[in-house]
């Protein structure tokens, strides 16, 4: 853990601070507004579609202007979103906040790449620890971002007002910290340079398609789950604090485990670790299916964050020997475009399913996904134990 890289752990655990404050009250927030209820968690559909629709500009400025600079871009963006989302609260207008979670994806586009800038500042060997160490900077998200909604819920007048004001400071906190990292310089590319393949060849290979699979359908859960847990709450009767608290042991299982997965995936592989992930999940199903006491909620989506930390931190750490350095850009924007499209579809999902259908359908339909990964992990192990893989760097 050199400096830049505990720097760059701060402004992620920033980042998630600015994310689970969002999950814990856009949905709410969504629901005082919507013309309908089936309509609460668009506002959170809408930080994930700005980051799915962004992702494209975030990979260009990144080659324009290098980490840092593109990363204060979307630091900006943050800053001007959140106060919109105040405004939009304070005055009572859904499509207006619903304007501003858009605006507010292309910092979710922007931050989605801290993991990925961490490999780039330590040693190759170091990079599946360095990835995962990163990660674990969710942990301050973790601890502040619902407590943080809970305490400036109700300092305006208008509820939540006073939330998203506060992550306008946040933001402006996190553009401090990152004028001080120093990532490696990005050199103009000459034309004969190599421009590396094709995107579409990338994105055929075997371990590209795995790797994109365990980071959208982990996210794809883990969000369809985590977006609906704020209303099936309150449907249960609970009160903010009771969800401030499941969420916080969500994000801690989520990034916690970014201690000890890096050392998991470097002595295990990252297809076992992912695979463990997925069992995971199916027992957060399990669980949450079980009862809706307040000890089912935290348990389910305690587990929920450690299957996610789990498959993401595998995914990522496959998706790096997927690509040359001179394909970086392209590549990380095509994973992280279908992982926004995929949270985009169960944000949506979440707040139809959850207030239409009920928590119990909701749990059942996540099976789907599951499935469907633990196919694909099966698949490429046994394309690999036929054939070794060939890393890119």
């Amino acid at each position: 853990m050199n400096r830049k890289l505990l720097l760059l752990t701060l402004v992620q655990g920033l980042f998630l601070i600015n994310n689970v404050t969002f999950i814990a009250i856009n949905g709410l927030v969504g629901l005082q507004l919507a013309p309908h209820a089936w309509m609460a968690t668009l506002p959170v559909m809408g930080y994930v579609v700005g980051g799915a629709l962004a992702a494209p500009l975030v990979a260009r400025s990144q080659t324009r202007f290098g980490r840092r600079g593109s990363f204060q871009i979307g630091l900006l963006v943050a800053l001007g979103s959140a106060l919109l989302a105040a405004y939009a609260a304070a005055h009572q207008h859904f499509w207006l906040l619903l304007t501003a979670t858009v605006i507010a994806g292309y910092y979710n586009a922007n931050g989605q790449l801290y993991r990925f800038a961490a490999a780039e500042l330590t040693a190759p060997a170091w990079r599946e620890k360095a990835v995962s160490l990163v990660l674990a900077g969710g942990l301050l998200g973790g601890i502040i971002g619902p407590n943080l909604a809970s305490w400036t819920r109700t300092l305006l007048p208008t509820p939540f007002v006073g939330a998203y004001l506060a992550l306008a400071v946040v933001a402006l906190l996190a553009m401090g910290v990152m004028a001080l990292i120093e990532f490696p310089p990005v050199h103009a590319q000459a034309a004969h340079a190599p421009q590396g393949r094709p995107l579409g060849q990338i994105m055929r290979q075997p371990i590209f398609i795995v790797a994109t699979l365990g980071a959208a359908l982990g996210y794809g859960v883990m969000n369809l789950l985590m977006a609906a847990t704020p209303l099936a709450m309150q449907v249960c009767g609970f009160e903010f604090s009771a969800t401030a608290l499941v969420l916080e042991w969500h994000v801690i299982g989520m990034y916690a485990p970014g201690f000890v997965t890096g050392h998991l995936i470097k002595r295990f592989g990252a297809l076992p670790i992912m695979g463990v992930g997925v069992v995971l999940n199916g027992v957060c199903v399990a669980i949450a299916l079980s009862g809706v006491e307040l000890m089912h909620f935290v348990s389910a989506l305690l587990l929920l964050g450690v299957g996610w930390n789990f498959l993401f931190t595998g995914a990522t750490t496959l998706a790096l020997t997927a690509y040359r350095p001179e394909e970086k850009d392209r590549a990380q924007a095509a994973i992280n475009f279908c992982v926004f499209a995929t949270m985009s579809v169960t944000s949506f999902a979440s707040g139809a399913l959850v207030t239409t259908q009920g928590w119990a359908l909701l749990n059942y339909g996540s099976l789907v996904p599951l499935a469907l990964m633990a196919a694909a992990l099966a698949w490429l192990a046994l394309r690999q134990r036929a054939t070794p893989p060939v890393a890119h760097g």
